[in-house]
């Protein structure tokens, strides 16, 4: 599956998190596991790719998100829970849209490396501004709060996204994407 990912986020204080989890209270929340890869080089990073496999309870994803114009092009691959494994355990990707877009780019299909694991508990829900995820990540010994906002319409959506942080007593913080607080992290550590 491949989609146009356009997506509003902000970091959040524990307190503003606490706040916003009334307004998920029917909302199952889902334990996912994100693994990033990338070279030991770090040539994704360097282009900007990011590349992960997410693990849920009964099934698994491989994702690589490719920065365009505006949002990101994001191709999804499902993969069993064993083949997550198997992939994370030797380092090779499976056959499919993931392999193949990377080397039809020029990408090597080997010599990756797992950068470690970045747990999420997601809150997610649609509303009528757009598909609403209210994250609490777990990595190293850092625990963070993060709200995102995917929409269709990027003009639309910011405006949206504003207006519902102010009737919600929210202080927008710049959120760079969770690889990123994950990397600028795994340097401390």
């Amino acid at each position: 599956m491949k989609h146009l990912e356009i997506e509003m986020k902000t970091l959040l204080s524990e307190e503003e998190y606490n706040r916003l989890q009334a307004q998920f209270l029917e909302v199952t929340p889902v334990t996912q596991k994100n693994y990033y890869l990338d070279t030991p080089d770090f040539y994704l990073r360097q282009h900007k790719i990011v590349m992960r496999i997410r693990t849920f309870e009964n099934s698994a994803e491989l994702t690589i998100k490719i920065p365009q114009a505006v949002g990101n092009m994001e191709y999804n691959q499902a993969i069993s829970l064993e083949g997550a494994n198997h992939c994370l355990k030797e380092c090779k990707l499976p056959q499919g849209m993931i392999l193949d877009e990377l080397l039809s780019r020029g990408i090597s299909p080997s010599d990756w490396t797992v950068l470690g694991c970045l747990t999420t508990i997601r809150y997610e829900k649609e509303t009528p501004i757009g598909l609403m995820a209210l994250d609490q990540s777990h990595y190293f010994d850092i625990v963070d709060y993060e709200l995102e906002l995917e929409v269709e319409d990027g003009k639309q959506g910011s405006l949206d996204f504003q207006e519902f942080l102010q009737v919600n007593e929210i202080h927008y913080k710049k959120a760079p994407s969770k690889l990123v607080r994950f990397i600028e992290n795994m340097k401390k550590y």
